[in-house]
């Protein structure tokens, strides 16, 4: 049989099937495959909109040195006199050498390159306080290529959030924006001077938001290529408003490797408002060593969730010693503001201002109290002392079964070392290994409780080791120095 379609003969079959059924099918136009995808970030407005206000930042520090007047240090010269038989050419000839006193010269040399930006239209500009530290001159330009002496308002290296001032004023300052805006995927662009290059604009996404690295603040992670140089320049969103102050790269090579971290424009704003204001950062402290929170405690002690901030060590005298807290304790609120790592503890206690009436809520033997707390200052930071520290001695071994399996060997306190140590009861470790070597204790500590059970003397810390559940670790409350401190030991079987 044959078919005709539009003036063409086929013969039956497939073909003359297909043929016809496209004859009389009816197409829709294929749209271009550029139109489905989705179009990329233009950053030119951006750049003109925000490039004027980010500045080139260099530092100048002086150096003392010997010899300074161009001549040869006079030990070198005698050298050369020595073995050549003659000064080195371009020194002059000198009699015998004399003692004659060399006057320290300061010399100012370079320190580094770094970026910032103008915070305010009268010549505050907000930098990183490393690119600021140990300078003796800072010398801010401008993109129009105006250069000036810079005086340091204040720098608080807890943050690396500085703020210098230049005497200019009609300058083009920075719309800040809000933090909670910014998302996960978002485009961001930095501009700064990688490697002294000034005026250089890159971008990216952001990677993570408050990511936690150990630092006083939580960072904005991006994947923005950041380079020395770049530090102290804006992290810049969509909308042309910066966001974060570009800080710090995760690197094995010195450059970048598509990690980069920016300090949250909010933080920085709250820090540089009070280094306009005095020159320094006030903070709150409330005296407490804190540490993780693992699944193993949060059993031991009945939590139910691995949360909050454990309490290892309590100062004497402190703000937490007086509103009750314990080691032990394990702190899930502050204010009423959920402490779910370690790390939020000293954030916000260290924004709240010294002097507030604060609320810690503190889980303790399987129940949550609330406790008062006064907020009081930190203190400057302070050379690290290792009390106790001694050289290493062969351990003793355990001197009963009972405390066997915590590797502990201990003593009853004679009553001149309780009036010395301020305590009613307790026992004197006299060797720890294995277990209790693990978890932290030493010679010397002085244990107060184990397992909750407050602990007179040898005999009773006995009895609470034995009627401890072997199968579950062990808390212990000991005192080392001045600080009570709380330690978690596993125990064999």
């Amino acid at each position: 049989m044959i078919f005709k379609v539009e003036g063409h003969k086929f013969r039956s079959g497939l073909m003359a099937c297909a043929l016809a059924l496209t004859a009389s099918a009816t197409f829709l136009p294929v749209e271009p495959v550029h139109a489905q995808t989705r179009t990329l970030p233009d950053f030119t407005d951006l750049v003109d909109q925000v490039g004027p206000s980010v500045v080139n930042i260099r530092t100048v520090e002086k150096v003392v040195q010997r010899g300074g007047n161009g001549e040869m240090d006079e030990e070198m010269q005698e050298f050369f006199r020595r073995f050549f038989g003659q000064p080195l050419p371009g020194q002059p000839r000198q009699g015998p050498r004399q003692n004659r006193p060399q006057q320290p010269q300061e010399e100012e040399r370079p320190r580094g390159v770094g970026s910032g930006f103008i915070l305010t239209p009268d010549g505050y500009v907000m930098t990183n306080a490393h690119v600021v530290e140990d300078a003796s001159e800072v010398l801010v330009t401008l993109p129009d290529k105006r250069e000036f002496k810079a005086k340091i308002v204040g720098a608080d290296k807890r943050t690396d959030v500085a703020v210098v001032k230049i005497e200019a004023t009609g300058l083009p300052a920075v719309k800040v924006g809000d933090i909670s805006k910014l998302r996960v995927g978002e485009w961001v662009m930095a501009i700064g001077s990688p490697f002294g290059l000034e005026n250089t604009v890159t971008a990216g996404i952001v990677s993570a938001k408050q990511r936690d690295t150990g630092e006083y603040l939580p960072f904005i992670q991006t994947d923005v290529a950041i380079n020395p140089g770049n530090s102290g320049g804006p992290l810049i969103n969509m909308r042309g408003e910066v966001v974060g102050i570009n800080s710090q790269i995760y690197s094995r090579s010195g450059g970048f490797m598509g990690i980069s971290f920016s300090i949250p424009i909010d933080e920085a704003i709250r820090v540089s408002d009070q280094l306009r204001t005095s020159g320094r950062v006030s903070r709150g402290r409330i005296g407490v060593q804190i540490d993780q929170v693992t699944k193993d405690v949060a059993e031991a002690i009945g939590l139910g969730k691995a949360q909050g901030a454990l309490v290892r060590g309590v100062e004497a005298g402190s703000p937490g010693e007086k509103a009750g807290v314990e080691p032990g304790d394990v702190i899930t609120k502050f204010d009423g503001k959920p402490i779910e790592k370690p790390s939020d503890l000293p954030r916000l206690v260290g924004n709240t201002k010294p002097g507030t009436k604060s609320t810690l809520t503190v889980f303790r033997r399987g129940a949550s109290r609330d406790l008062s707390v006064t907020i009081a200052e930190i203190e400057p930071d302070k050379p690290n002392k290792r009390a106790g520290d001694r050289d290493e001695q062969p351990q003793k071994p355990p001197a009963s079964a009972a405390a066997k399996s915590l590797g502990l060997a201990v003593s009853d306190l004679t009553d001149a070392q309780k009036k010395e140590l301020k305590v009613k009861g307790g026992v004197k470790v006299d060797a720890a290994s294995d277990a209790a070597a693990r978890a932290g204790l030493r010679e010397g500590d002085i244990i107060m409780a184990v397992g909750n059970v407050e602990v007179s003397n040898a005999r009773e810390f006995e009895s609470a080791v034995a009627k401890s559940d072997k199968g579950k670790s062990l808390s212990i409350l000991f005192r080392r120095g001045d600080w009570a401190q709380y330690a978690l030991i596993r125990q064999t079987r």
